[in-house]
């Protein structure tokens, strides 16, 4: 599929999806964003397609932020309307049933961190920088920042962060829960690739069911506990789990059907 923002490359069940505005740090913008969308949908409806990784194109920046230039001609219901469409957006991404990476290979700052927290799991190079410096345009995060920075890495590190609209660095944000590893920049997406490769010698079933209960935990309207027994029970209705537990018990490795 063509994107106007994107570049994107299948390999090995695994689909690359690059931020391609490097003149602009890779900023979101409308377009970014239409693309995103519509990647989701992409992945959704292509077998072949077992999990993303989305990184930025160039050296310095996974996603820097928004297009601050749509800022101005924007009044309250036109920014309440994009907060909107942002976290929508980013929603899918968060609730995909597919394992989707962010590859943080620089600056991922407003909007940026906002789109690299939505994912399940984050690998940063050494170079990258992370921050929500929305209070430096008397704004705040509106994509759901003040949500998931509050949930990785707790209250009080959270508002610091947003209230100083400082940067964190890779190693600091190793440290606070941030991200869950940090490698050289040259290596950044090849360990990538090594970790989403091992997920995907696992059970899709399997892991579809751990995001959506990790993601019940989060959701005020679920009994993360009930949701956890009811997933639960239907991995037994699988062919997954009969694979499973008959390649466990003959000592072999399962080949799992995804069904």
């Amino acid at each position: 599929m063509a994107y106007q923002t994107l570049l994107t490359g299948l390999s090995e069940g695994i689909l690359t999806a690059t931020v391609n505005r490097p003149d602009k740090l890779n900023a979101l913008n409308r377009d970014v964003l239409t693309d995103l969308d519509t990647l989701m949908d992409e992945i959704a409806a292509d077998s072949r397609v077992r999990a993303l990784l989305i990184t930025g194109a160039g050296e310095k920046s996974f996603v820097a932020g928004a297009d601050i230039s749509e800022f101005l001609s924007s009044n309250t219901a036109d920014a309440m309307a994009m907060a909107r469409r942002g976290q929508d957006i980013f929603a899918r991404i968060e609730h995909s049933p597919k394992p989707v990476l962010a590859a943080v290979n620089g600056f991922a700052l407003g909007g940026g961190c906002e789109l690299a927290m939505s994912c399940h799991v984050r690998m940063a190079a050494e170079n990258a920088r992370f921050g929500q410096p929305e209070v430096n345009l008397g704004i705040i995060p509106g994509y759901g920042g003040t949500q998931r920075l509050t949930r990785l890495v707790g209250r009080g590190k959270a508002l610091e962060i947003m209230m100083s609209g400082g940067m964190v660095d890779a190693r600091e944000a190793l440290a606070i829960g941030l991200v869950n590893h940090v490698t050289p920049a040259a290596e950044l997406i090849a360990e990538s690739r090594k970790l989403l490769l091992s997920i995907l010698a696992r059970s899709p079933i399997a892991v579809a069911r751990v995001i959506a209960a990790v993601n019940a935990a989060h959701d005020p309207s679920v009994d993360g506990f009930a949701e956890e027994v009811r997933l639960f029970g239907e991995c037994f209705g699988t062919e997954d789990m009969k694979e499973g537990v008959t390649a466990f018990l003959e000592k072999r490795k399962p080949a799992f059907p995804g069904r």
